[in-house]
C-alpha cells in the first residue's frame, strides 16, 4: 500500500488553504467513484431516514475503510453521501469538525500526535484510545467507537531469507547480530522525526553512527517504495522500514519483526462519528463494531494489496470483502 499518511507532519499552507477553500466553497468530492448498493442479509433497515457523510483522506487504507462504512451503512437504510478520497491531507478532518461530514475511520496515532500535539510514547493501545476518546469527545464532540482489531504503525521487516538466515524474530535481537549485518533502508521523514529512528536505535541499545551500535554508512535513506523492494533483496539492507498493513508485506513475502520494547506508538483503526448522529442513530455503533471486529493486519494487508498491486477498485474491494463475510447481500 503506498502510504500517505501524515503521521506528524506540519501541514504546509498551501494545504491547508486548498482544504479549507474545497471544503467551504466547493464541498468534498470523491475521486474515486462511489459505492456500490447492496442490502442487508435480513432486509431489514435499522438506518431509514439517517443521512450519513462518509469521508476519508487520500490513501489507499482510508479510501476502502470508507467504502466499507458507506456500503455497509447504506444497505442497514441509510442516505449515505459518499465523501472518501478527499483531497489534502487535513480536509476530512476539518469536515468531521465543521460538520461537513459525519464519519470517518481515523487512527489512535494520528489523533494524538497530529491533532492533539502530545508526545508522550503510551504504548497500550486501549489507554491510547480511552485518551483520544475522551479528549476528542470533550472538545470536539466527536466519538471514537471502539478500535478495530488492527494496527496500521511502524515496523521494521526483513525478507524471509534473511529472517532465516539470521534466525531473529525480535527488533531487541538485532542488537545481538554483528555489527555488518546491521543495515537499515529507511524512507527521509522516518530517519529525521523526533519519535523516528534515531530514538529508536537508542531504544534498541544500538546507538546511531557509533562502532557498536549502528554506524551511518549502515544506513540507506530512499523513496518508501524503494524501501520495500531493498528489503525484499536484502540489499542494501537487511531491515526496512514498513507500515504493518501494507499489501507489499504479503507480496513480498517480507517477515515483520516484533517491536518487544513496544516504542512504536499505536495507530489502532477507529471509526469516529459526530456526537449529534450517533445521539440520533445510536445504531451505528453496533454496525460499525460488526465491521471492526472482522478488520486485522493480516486482512488489511490483502484488501490493500488487491487495491495497489492488483489494480482493483477501492469500491470493488469493499463490496466483495462485505459479501464475502455475510454483511450484505
Amino acid at each position: 500500500m503506498l502510504i500517505a499518511r501524515l503521521r506528524n507532519t506540519t501541514l504546509g499552507l498551501a494545504v491547508a488553504i486548498l482544504g479549507v477553500l474545497t471544503i467551504a466553497g466547493c464541498g468534498l468530492v470523491s475521486s474515486s467513484g462511489t459505492f456500490h448498493e447492496a442490502k442487508l442479509p435480513d432486509g431489514k433497515t435499522p438506518l431509514a431516514g439517517a443521512q450519513i457523510t462518509v469521508t476519508s483522506k487520500n490513501f489507499t487504507e482510508s479510501i476502502l475503510l470508507g467504502k466499507i462504512a458507506a456500503t455497509y451503512l447504506a444497505a442497514a437504510g441509510a442516505d449515505v453521501s459518499d465523501l472518501t478520497n478527499a483531497p489534502g491531507s487535513a480536509s476530512s478532518r476539518q469536515a468531521m469538525l465543521n460538520g461537513s461530514a459525519d464519519l470517518a475511520w481515523e487512527y489512535t496515532g494520528t489523533a494524538w500526535v497530529t491533532y492533539l500535539h502530545e508526545t508522550d510514547v503510551i504504548a497500550d493501545p486501549t489507554e491510547l484510545w480511552q485518551k483520544v476518546h475522551d479528549v476528542e469527545l470533550a472538545e470536539n464532540h466527536l466519538v471514537w467507537l471502539p478500535p478495530a482489531n488492527f494496527n496500521d504503525t511502524y515496523a521494521f521487516a526483513m525478507s524471509s531469507a534473511t529472517a532465516q538466515r539470521l534466525g531473529i524474530t525480535r527488533m531487541s535481537q538485532i542488537a545481538q547480530l554483528p555489527v555488518s549485518e546491521r543495515t537499515f533502508c529507511v524512507n527521509e521523514e522516518f530517519f529525521s522525526r523526533p519519535d523516528g529512528f534515531l530514538p529508536m536505535l537508542k531504544t534498541y541499545d544500538m546507538p546511531y553512527n557509533t562502532p557498536d551500535g549502528v554506524p551511518s554508512g549502515n544506513v540507506t535513506q530512499m523513496d518508501s517504495g524503494v524501501v520495500y523492494t531493498s528489503t525484499a533483496k536484502s540489499s542494501p539492507c537487511n531491515f526496512g522500514m514498513v507500515y504493518t498493513t501494507d499489501g507489499r508485506i504479503k507480496n513480498l513475502d517480507l517477515t515483520v519483526l516484533e517491536d518487544d520494547e513496544h516504542f512504536f506508538l499505536p495507530y489502532s483503526g477507529t471509526v469516529v462519528v459526530r456526537e449529534d448522529v450517533l445521539d440520533a442513530h445510536p445504531e451505528i455503533a453496533q454496525l460499525m463494531a460488526t465491521v471492526s471486529e472482522r478488520l486485522t493486519d493480516d486482512l488489511l494487508q490483502e484488501l490493500n494489496g488487491r487495491v495497489d498491486i492488483d489494480g482493483q477498485d477501492p469500491s470493488d474491494v469493499a463490496y466483495d470483502w462485505l459479501v464475502s463475510e455475510g454483511l450484505i447481500t
